[in-house]
């Protein structure tokens, strides 16, 4: 299992970072994602289900993606996701912002990846973890930027 928790500060007010995470926008921060479609409940609640299609290279994968916390403060904002890739790994991410004042915003970025079957075990084993590591760094980046591009 590969597990990570990363978190940085950024120069702008939390609902605009938080925005990034609806529906509408999460493409901006996720661009190899295709189609993110609600399928299940409203997208501000536990139990919201996301028909999702990510690109890597050529290949696309469609899962469902569910909502396993959501919760709305005007100081903090968190959101919990949980799918199964490939039918070979379990990926849990969680966002949260809390508000430090009202042009400073802490993202902290955690979450994990494990094989839910042999093969999926066998490739975490050989999963490159500096690899993985740049994909959390480069996430943290592409949020900071695209709410720099945001309107507040």
């Amino acid at each position: 299992m590969i597990e990570w928790k990363e978190e940085t500060i950024i120069d702008r007010d939390i609902e605009t970072i938080w925005s990034l995470f609806s529906d509408k926008n999460i493409k901006k921060i996720m661009p190899k994602v295709e189609e993110h479609t609600l399928v299940e409940k409203t997208e501000t609640e536990v139990g919201a289900k996301h028909q999702q299609s990510y690109r890597e290279g050529k290949r696309v994968e469609t899962y469902i993606v569910e909502t396993l916390a959501y919760e709305v403060t005007p100081m903090k904002k968190h959101k919990k996701i949980s799918f199964i890739i490939g039918k070979a790994f379990e990926i849990n991410l969680n966002f949260t912002l809390e508000k430090i004042d009202d042009n400073q915003t802490k993202f902290i970025y955690s979450g994990h990846n494990k094989g839910v079957n042999f093969v999926g075990r066998a490739m975490m084993k050989l999963a490159n973890k500096k690899g993985n590591e740049q994909v959390v760094q480069d996430f943290l980046e592409r949020v900071n930027r695209e709410a720099m591009n945001l309107e507040s």
